[in-house]
């Protein structure tokens, strides 16, 4: 049992250099980034009006509005963004958070 665990995590420290030094197989390391967000849900989970989820955020609320009335998508980068905080809401605040 042992050295199945030591195997696993030799491999694994492996594939991080190789990820690392740019030598990987990026086929293996794909991101998934849905082509549509619901925006409007996302801040809903998080019970923000809309002003809140964009000053906590960084977003504009005007970007923010047409956004929720489906008049603009959030492209690629913003897309990705508001999957993190979607999931994980508390990391983001706290990685946005002013130095003391």
């Amino acid at each position: 049992m042992t050295s199945k665990i030591a195997d696993s995590i030799r491999r694994g420290l492996e594939e991080a250099v190789a990820f690392a030094e740019g030598t990987a197989d990026a086929s293996r390391f794909g991101v998934h980034i849905p082509q549509e967000i619901d925006v409007k849900a996302i801040r809903g989970k998080l019970g923000m009006t809309q002003e809140e989820f964009a000053g906590r955020f960084g977003f504009s609320i005007k970007t923010l509005r047409h956004w929720e009335q489906k008049q603009r998508a959030p492209e690629g980068p913003a897309r990705a963004y508001l999957l993190v905080i979607d999931r994980d809401p508390k990391a983001v605040q706290r990685a946005l958070r002013k130095a003391a």
